[in-house]
């Protein structure tokens, strides 16, 4: 009963606590048990303090007792990706320069999740400061697929798609700044979200690119994902690039939008480097959509081929501006060899950041650097421009676009670690969407021979969540990939 209480949809839970039939403190001493049970094999945490989970379950319980819960996240474990600031507890970034630091306040999704009774619940392992794709970039350990443990999940997001997947937690959250929900996702059998910029305030993000970073829900079903959107989503005056508008009821939406959609097929994703088992699910998906009546066209991003390489221009760029904070003197690791005080700012850096994140701010200083500016960061922002264009030329033929959302299945710790640029190549079909700011969500669509995740990926309009969740639910509730689980 305890590891099915663990693998519940959000939905279905929510449920059982507003019955009664389970409360919340099992709940959680549930997902305690599991976590203790697994992930010595699978590492998907950095950090977590039970006593507090179990304090807030209680808390949970007695609102539920005296008739005055939340909501539906009220009582439920939300793990939380180790970027995003929870009051008290640990905000490293996996990485050895915040290693002993301790959030002094809340992110703003933070407080929304805590306002809807959720329990923020412990600190999940990531690429040091969201970068890469395999979770191989944490200074403190390697997080494993739950699917094959000698695999990666994906990352930079690693640990918070694993946990979902190995039942260590019934949601989390993640950030996405060029395919970081989207790809693990895939790659660990489990819906992952990433909102249209704007939507989710990132105050309280440690931030990698802000031109890009997107906070967004790992969940078990697409309806799971409309629950969680629908706490975190809202304008806040905290985060300057907020949106303000009124939120939708994204979970009605999902039983009031039925379709049929007319759904675009790009060219461009379907050619060299796209595995067969792969494009073989994702035809499938296509084939499902077309049975419901949808209108299948082939539309053209004739700029994705530079995707990859502006991303790497821009946000590298980013990155070198908003790590120049780490400098030694007001928070983060210090070193203890510095005798003035440039040896504080450089042996602090060198000592605290880890390869490749110290490969992307060389990269974007000499991009913003006197001479070269204009000839890569200047050129770089034109070319995002015909990036986010080619969208806009798309959707006035289609609601939305169907693409896969990794090339491949996972693939094995070690195999791409040599070779930057195969590593970034496993976010080529995200990439665009961060540069377009566009919505985008990876759903479950089948297994390879070897009993590997797929997934495939639908990208919709600016600030249209709701369609696009309605046309993922319309796959995802007619399938059951999501209940197969891992042998851990």
């Amino acid at each position: 009963m305890s590891a099915d209480l663990c693998y519940l949809p959000v939905a279905k839970l929510a449920g059982m606590l507003e019955r009664k039939e389970v409360s919340s403190s099992e709940v959680m001493r549930a997902v305690l048990a599991r976590t203790e049970a697994v992930d010595g094999r699978v590492r998907a945490f950095n950090s977590w303090n039970a006593e507090d989970a179990l304090a807030n379950a209680e808390a949970s319980d007695r609102r539920r007792a005296a008739g005055k819960p939340l909501g539906p996240l009220d009582g439920v474990p939300i793990g939380m990706k180790d970027v995003i600031a929870v009051e008290n507890q640990p905000l490293t970034a996996s990485s050895k320069m915040l290693k002993e630091f301790i959030s002094p306040y809340d992110a703003t999704v933070t407080k929304r999740l805590k306002g809807a009774g959720a329990i923020c619940w412990g600190r999940l392992n990531l690429d040091e400061f969201a970068m890469g794709s395999s979770t191989e970039n944490s200074a403190f350990h390697t997080t494993s697929n739950p699917y094959d443990l000698e695999r990666v999940p994906g990352g930079s997001s690693g640990g918070s798609a694993a946990a979902v997947a190995a039942g260590e937690a019934i949601a989390t959250l993640g950030s996405d700044t060029g395919g970081s929900i989207r790809q693990p996702a895939a790659l660990c059998n489990v819906v992952g979200l990433k909102p249209t910029y704007g939507l989710v305030s990132r105050y309280g993000l440690i931030a990698f690119a802000s031109s890009l970073d997107q906070i967004g829900p790992f969940t078990r079903t697409v309806e799971d994902a409309a629950i969680v959107l629908q706490a975190i989503a809202g304008h806040d005056p905290l985060d300057s690039t907020s949106f303000n508008a009124p939120v939708p009821d994204f979970r009605a939406a999902l039983s009031q939008r039925k379709g049929p959609w007319k759904l675009g097929i790009p060219k461009e994703y379907f050619g060299e480097g796209l595995d067969p088992e792969v494009q073989a699910a994702v035809e499938s998906v296509i084939a499902h959509y077309r049975k419901l009546g949808c209108e299948i066209r082939e539309v053209s991003l004739p700029h994705t081929k530079y995707g990859v390489g502006v991303y790497y221009i821009l946000a590298t760029a980013e990155c070198s501006s908003n790590l120049a904070r780490y400098d030694g003197v007001r928070y983060g690791h210090r070193s203890k060899e510095a005798k003035d005080i440039l040896d504080v700012y450089f042996k602090s850096r060198a000592e605290g950041f880890g390869a490749e994140v110290k490969r992307r701010i060389i990269l974007g200083t000499y991009v913003l650097s006197s001479g070269y500016y204009d000839a890569f960061y200047l050129r770089a922002q034109k070319v995002r421009t015909l990036i986010r264009n080619d969208f806009i030329e798309a959707y006035k033929e289609v609601d939305a676009i169907i693409t896969p959302t990794t090339p491949t299945p996972a693939f094995r710790k070690g195999e791409k670690a040599s070779d930057p640029l195969a590593m970034y190549l496993s976010d080529v079909y995200t990439i665009g969407v961060n540069l377009a700011g566009l919505p985008g969500i990876s759903v479950p669509c089948g297994f390879s021979k070897g009993g590997l995740p797929i997934g495939f990926q639908l990208i919709g309009q600016a600030f249209q969540e709701s369609e696009l969740l309605a046309i993922a639910n319309a796959y995802d509730s007619a399938h059951n990939w999501s209940s197969r689980r891992p042998n851990l």
